[in-house]
């Protein structure tokens, strides 16, 4: 389950592997989709912020599913048997 859970945080915060090989807007990762909100003369920090936290929420609902598993890890890798 750990791993599960660290292949989806790698996977879902890739950035520079989806800026590399894909061109439509529709196909890349969300961390490429706040790069969409910067514009050429200013950029909205607001939209931005709004969307870095639409971002992770994903991965902190992953992270809360999957806390029972690391604290069971963590817990058995000290018992001797």
């Amino acid at each position: 389950m750990t791993v599960a859970a660290f292949s989806f945080v790698t996977h879902w915060n890739d950035y520079l592997g989806p800026l590399i090989y894909l061109r439509e807007p529709e196909r890349m990762t969300a961390a490429v989709g706040i790069l969409l909100f910067r514009g050429d003369q200013e950029t909205l920090v607001s939209w931005v912020m709004a969307a870095a936290v639409v971002t992770v929420l994903p991965v902190i609902a992953v992270f809360l599913w999957t806390q029972k598993y690391y604290v069971q890890g963590i817990a058995t890798s000290g018992l001797k048997e």
